[in-house]
């Protein structure tokens, strides 16, 4: 549930805009305002674990989470909905590492594998079914039903806590040992990664460096978040234990999962704003086509966390990248406007197929050569890594899109001009087609241009789409040779071993 409120509010904006009188840009932070709060708590979990203790940090969020839900869905305001995200943002950025490090210290390291494959299926799936579902919830009953759907699940989920979770040693005897308190790195951590979320969110809206907004977030992030560094890595009892970077294992594997963040999100934004933007297909149409691939992952990740029991992590990493850069490619050649229902929906596959081959074994990876007290700090920075890789590959490729798209119709319209032959005789011929449906000589004309800008557009864009498809296919290509740095693992005890 806290995966998916990621992206199941995206759908609802419009929704939430007019029934708060706000704005269409005002709405948007209703996602911003959650991210940047998730994305701050994320990396410092595991201090808060050390603190609370594990359970009763997992509890409090769990709690957290759900009564913010209620909050924000009987919001009568854009101001309190607003309110209620961050904090809700806050209570559900503990959850996603929490339930990870609980996996970790439950299952033995040859067996991580399988535990990890079951938690992919959140990670992985639910932002794809996230628009499709909030799509539906908000036509069919109210955008506030959204929120409503936490409820249940937030119940159960505390109670279930509460009677089979519990501590494990090396958390228990240490909880509270210190309860000191680095106002510093956290006030560095919370200001740089706010800025850097808040930059990425609005940074095409806003041209980017053309805005001093955008500019003023740059500077900010970017020296706090240096100073973070440098700060936490001399720092006694960091907030944020940076110094996990130093094993090289980690650190590739961190890089390995905000890559996995950037192209899943890139891919999962690409091919339903494709087929409702130029395709001309409705929302619930295009969630058709995104379903189908999630349907596929949920068969594949329990073989995929077989496999890691048999095969080297490191090896599936690899094959994940490499058929990942294949489909990218082939993307590439099979993206046009001609493009079919059951083509896209196979293309959608093939795209989301190669990400249980990555996620799984990284996951279980980053672990290696880690104590098993650093668990928790490891889920932390394992899925912040993945978070802000989401919102950069978004960024990303809303700006590729954006900015190609310009170039290529500059590029076409540069030959529709009154001194080309064939351009005047496309023209003339359409303006024939529709005198011939009834139009006077004028219209005709007037329409026979408007018709030809359109279509202008929709091959400069489809375009635009094949270079964004180029550029995460070349992204996944390094990633391939980068797999080969992680440690190879010891199948049987999930010890680190020399690389040869």
């Amino acid at each position: 549930m806290e995966v998916l409120d990621t992206s199941i509010a995206n759908v609802a904006l419009p929704h939430i805009a007019g029934d708060l009188g706000a704005s269409n840009e005002e709405s948007t932070w209703v996602l911003t305002s959650y991210l940047v709060s998730n994305a701050i708590i994320l990396p410092v979990s595991g201090w808060f674990v050390g603190i609370l203790g594990r359970k009763r940090f997992f509890m409090i969020c769990i709690l957290i989470f759900t009564l913010t839900s209620l909050l924000c869905g009987i919001a009568w305001s854009l101001g309190f909905l607003l309110l209620a995200r961050v904090v809700q943002g806050a209570g559900g950025g503990g959850l996603q590492p929490m339930a990870q490090a609980i996996l970790a210290d439950t299952f033995p390291p040859e067996k991580r594998g399988l535990a990890f494959s079951l938690y992919a299926v959140t990670a992985i799936v639910a932002p794809s079914i996230g628009p499709t579902l909030g799509g539906w919830i908000t036509d069919n009953y109210s955008w506030r039903w959204i929120f409503y759907i936490n409820l249940p699940v937030g119940i159960v989920a505390l109670w279930l806590v509460y009677r089979l979770i519990e501590d494990p040693e090396y958390i228990s005897k240490n909880v509270g040992r210190s309860l000191r308190v680095d106002y510093i790195g956290f006030g560095l951590l919370a200001v740089g990664v706010g800025a850097l979320q808040i930059l990425l969110d609005k940074g095409q809206e806003d041209d980017w460096f053309g805005s001093n907004f955008i500019l003023t977030l740059a500077i900010i992030a970017g020296v706090c978040l240096v100073s973070l560094a440098i700060y936490e890595w001399n720092h006694k009892e960091p907030i944020v234990d940076v110094r996990l970077f130093k094993n090289l294992n980690f650190g590739t594997a961190s890089m390995v999962m905000f890559m996995v963040g950037a192209i899943s999100f890139a891919s999962t934004v690409l091919m339903p704003q494709f087929l409702q933007t130029l395709m001309g297909y409705t929302a619930e149409k295009a969630g058709l086509v995104m379903s189908a691939a999630a349907l596929v992952l949920l068969m594949e990740l329990p073989l995929v966390g077989r496999l890691t029991t048999r095969i080297q992590g490191r090896h599936l990493i690899a094959f994940g990248w490499l058929a990942l850069t294949c489909t990218m490619y082939l993307s590439t050649k099979r993206i046009d406007l001609q493009i079919s229902f059951g083509s896209a929906t196979w293309l959608r596959i093939l795209q989301y197929v190669p990400l249980g081959f990555i996620f799984i074994p990284a996951s279980t990876v980053a672990y290696t050569g880690v104590p098993g007290e650093k668990n928790n700090a490891v889920a932390g920075l394992i899925n912040f890594m993945r978070n802000i890789g989401s919102s950069v590959g978004t960024s990303l490729v809303t700006t590729i899109l954006a900015r190609r798209a310009q170039f290529h119709q500059e590029t076409l319209g540069a030959h529709a001009t009154v001194v080309n032959p064939n351009f005047q005789g496309t023209i003339q011929a359409l303006a024939e087609k529709l005198m011939h449906a009834g139009l006077s000589g004028h219209e005709a004309q007037r329409q026979a241009l408007a018709r030809f800008y359109q279509g202008l557009q929709a091959q400069a864009t489809t375009l635009a789409y094949i270079d964004t498809y180029w550029v995460l296919a070349v992204c996944a290509g390094v990633m391939f040779f980068l797999s080969f740095t992680l440690a190879k693992n010891d199948l049987h005890k999930g010890r680190a071993v020399v690389l040869e």
